[in-house]
C-alpha cells in the first residue's frame, strides 16, 4: 500500500491551496511555464505544448489480451489533445516519452490522422521505455524523434526517465513516474491526485493518458508541487511548522 505523504518524517506540513481555472504560471530557471489542468504544460517563448506518458494504444493492448477495458479512455486522450492544440495553438507539440504503449495497433492510425489535421505544428518525441515501434512508423506520421533528451534552453533539458546525478547548473524535466500527491485531512480523510512536481534540479510531469494510473511521490519541503483536481491546479506549499 502506498504511503500517504505530507512532509518528511521530521517535519510538519502546512498546506495552502491556490486554484486557477486556466492554468498556473510557474517560473523555472528563468523560463515561464503554464501548468495546465489537462496534465500538460506550455512554454510560451517556444510556443511549445509539452506532455508525457500518453500510453496511446494501451486500452487496445489490454483488450487484445482478453481484458475487458472500456474504450472510452482512447477517445478521451484524443479529444483532450485536440482541444489543447486548438485552444493554445502551439507551433510545437513535444511528447516526453511513452507516446505509445506497446506494439502497433489501430490507435496509432488515429494519432496519424490527428497530426495530419494540425500541419502547422511539429510533433516531436523524446523516446520512452514503451516507445518500441519501428522508426518507419514515426516517419510515416511525420513525428520528429530525438535521441534520449532534448535541450530546450541552455540549462533546461527534457528527458523521459529521471536522471540519477545532475549538476547544479542544469535542470531536467521528466515523465515516466506518473507522480501523484496524497493529501490528508481531519478525521482520517485523504485524497490522492496527480501532480506536477518540481525539485531542486529535476521536475516531473503527470501522466497525460487517461488509462495510466499514478504513483504517490515524496517531495521534500522546498519543492514545488501542483496537484490537479478536475479543471483546477492546486498549489501545495509544504513548510516546516
Amino acid at each position: 500500500m502506498p504511503q500517504t505523504y505530507l512532509a518528511t518524517p521530521k517535519q510538519v506540513a502546512k498546506i495552502y491551496f491556490i486554484c486557477c481555472m486556466a492554468g498556473h504560471k510557474f517560473v523555472l530557471k528563468g523560463e515561464d511555464f503554464f501548468l495546465l489542468p489537462q496534465r500538460a504544460l506550455l512554454i510560451p517563448r517556444l510556443s511549445a505544448l509539452v506532455l508525457s506518458d500518453l500510453h496511446l494504444g494501451k486500452v487496445n493492448h489490454f483488450r487484445k489480451a482478453g481484458i475487458p477495458v472500456p474504450v472510452l479512455a482512447n477517445q478521451t486522450n484524443t479529444e483532450t489533445l485536440i482541444s489543447l492544440i486548438m485552444t493554445h495553438k502551439p507551433k510545437r507539440v513535444i511528447f516526453i516519452g511513452d507516446l505509445f504503449h506497446s506494439h502497433y495497433n489501430s490507435e496509432w492510425e488515429v494519432m496519424g490522422q490527428l497530426i495530419k489535421n494540425f500541419r502547422e505544428c511539429t510533433f516531436e518525441l523524446i523516446p520512452g521505455n514503451h516507445d518500441i515501434m519501428s522508426k518507419e512508423q514515426y516517419r510515416k506520421h511525420s513525428i520528429v524523434v530525438h535521441e534520449k533528451s532534448l535541450a530546450v534552453t541552455t540549462n533546461l533539458t527534457l528527458i523521459h526517465e529521471p536522471m540519477e546525478t545532475i549538476s547544479d547548473d542544469s535542470y531536467y524535466l521528466s515523465g515516466h513516474i506518473h507522480p501523484a500527491i496524497t493529501l490528508k485531512g481531519k478525521a482520517r480523510q485523504s485524497l490522492t491526485i496527480p501532480c506536477f512536481w518540481f525539485g531542486k534540479n529535476q521536475g516531473f510531469l503527470p501522466a497525460f493518458g487517461a488509462f495510466t494510473g499514478y504513483r504517490p511521490v515524496k517531495p521534500e519541503v522546498g519543492d514545488n508541487v501542483f496537484g490537479i483536481v478536475k479543471d483546477r491546479i492546486i498549489e501545495v506549499q509544504l513548510s516546516a511548522g
